[in-house]
């Protein structure tokens, strides 16, 4: 009978385990994907203020 009860709290506190590495795992890859966002826009920004400041750069020539 204590075997019993103690394999139901191993199974109990493993799950529990499972659930905070799981939380942990989705909660990194979401600051990882808004972060990339992130850079993404600058990046997209930076090569839009870059391409029309050359543009203009030319122009004056």
């Amino acid at each position: 009978m204590a075997r019993i009860l103690f394999i139901a709290a191993l199974v109990v506190v493993g799950f529990i385990l499972l659930g905070s590495v799981i939380g942990l795992v989705v909660s990194a890859l979401k600051w990882i994907l808004i972060i990339g966002a992130i850079a993404l826009i600058i990046s997209v920004i930076l090569k839009i203020t870059r391409s029309s400041g050359s543009r203009s750069g030319h122009y004056g020539h």
